[in-house]
């Protein structure tokens, strides 16, 4: 493939994304009436997901991890039931879109670089839900709800029991549906380690006008059903027996270190480990009683929950935490777990750099951050003199739950 090209197209379209995928869905919708009832009501969302996806393949094409976020990502699109078909018919619409919005820059070369590269980017795409398919694997699992606890307003954990054996390790997440609230997907972190009933937990954290997690908050009872997707993530155990280690968890990032944690009791409970849990006010501190009863399982991990004080700003606990990592020693030494919301993992990961950890060993999801369109330079001076970042990918962040 054509990197510099692809690149330097996209960075046409990119300056006008949002007119770019609100044509790129109506071109899809018109030429395929039938598609439309794949999507969800309201497609914001989904738009700004496909231009997550597409930056984060455009910013990756030499990576050679790529191909393995776009055989789990085909693996994933199982669940929306996507056929050679449907990805032939969105190759077509992607290319139209780009035609339509690129302008003079669409060239004959910039069109067949991008149709060699769609052709590349389904054919391991296909591939994946292929491989997924011949394991056995179902589009998705349907589990039903055992437990339902609200903590407050804006926490809930859940415990569900997939009807089919579903296989994941600790530390990664899957995608959740709801017939509350229909076609749409959320991600949730996988708060435990594999158990002998199949149970899985789930930590959701309730977002503002967020469909998923007010419906699993608010709407969702014990007996209902969701479907979770096949499990993803990178957030796994990958450190040596016996090195030692450090957990940092913010938020309902206590979901995947819990199910770490959970893993290293059973396997290595000797370890040698610290644990950081933040949260933004001491009431959500929810996971404070299940880090002690780890700690009792694992005497050598070290436990440490800091909060903002009373009546102050919650980022006063991120503000905490870097005076506690500060006052941490031999950080060269350890791997580093990380997990919480995307800004967080940004500034802790750099903190740990200043502290001497090395870059490569500081462990958190990379997934495409989704957000709504920032303002863009609006003339070609502009742009030449100051690009502005690709502001659909966060490199840092791990899977977002909302919206």
């Amino acid at each position: 493939m054509d990197a510099q090209l692809l690149r330097s197209t996209f960075a046409v379209v990119e300056r006008r994304a949002e007119h770019a995928v609100t044509f790129f869905y109506s071109h899809l919708f018109w030429h395929n009436p039938g598609v439309r009832e794949l999507f969800p009501e309201d497609m914001a969302p989904q738009r700004d997901r496909l231009f997550a996806a597409l930056t984060h393949v455009v910013t990756r094409l030499e990576d050679p991890g790529l191909a393995g976020y776009l055989g789990q990502l085909g693996r994933d699109h199982r669940r929306f039931l996507a056929t050679p078909a449907l990805y032939s018919a969105v190759g077509t619409s992607l290319l139209a879109a780009f035609a339509h919005t690129a302008g003079a820059a669409w060239t004959v070369e910039a069109e067949k670089a991008w149709t060699e590269a769609y052709g590349r980017v389904a054919d391991l795409m296909k591939a994946g839900a292929q491989e997924s398919a011949a394991a056995g694997q179902p589009a998705w699992w349907d589990a039903d709800v055992v437990r339902h606890e609200r903590y407050g307003d804006d926490l809930t954990l859940l415990t569900v029991r997939p009807r089919q054996p579903y296989p994941y390790l600790p530390g990664q997440y899957a995608s959740v549906s709801s017939l509350h609230v229909p076609r749409v997907w959320r991600t949730y972190s996988l708060a435990n380690a594999p158990r002998p009933d199949g149970t899985v937990d789930l930590h959701v954290s309730r977002v503002a006008d967020g469909l998923m997690s007010t419906a699993l908050t608010s709407r969702l009872r014990v007996g209902e059903t969701l479907r979770l997707s096949s499990p993803g993530g990178a957030l796994t155990a990958r450190t040596p027996p016996g090195k030692p280690r450090t957990f940092i968890a913010a938020g309902t990032g206590w979901a995947p270190v819990r199910a770490l944690l959970e893993e290293a009791a059973a396997d290595e409970p000797e370890l040698e480990g610290r644990l950081f849990l933040v949260a933004r006010a001491k009431e959500y501190l929810y996971g404070r009683a299940d880090a002690e009863r780890l700690s009792a399982l694992i005497p050598g991990l070290h436990v440490t929950c800091i909060t903002a004080a009373p009546c102050r700003p919650r980022d006063q606990a991120t503000e905490r935490l870097v005076q506690a990592l500060r006052s941490s020693l031999n950080w060269p030494a350890h791997d580093v777990y990380l997990a919480g919301p995307p800004a967080f993992l940004t500034e802790v990961a750099e903190e740990l750099e200043d502290l001497g950890t090395d870059p490569a060993r500081v462990f958190h999801d990379r997934l495409p951050a989704v957000g709504r369109f920032a303002e863009r330079p609006r003339s070609r001076a502009e742009w030449l003199i100051e690009p502005p970042p690709l502001h659909w990918h966060d490199p840092a962040a791990r899977a977002p739950q909302e919206p």
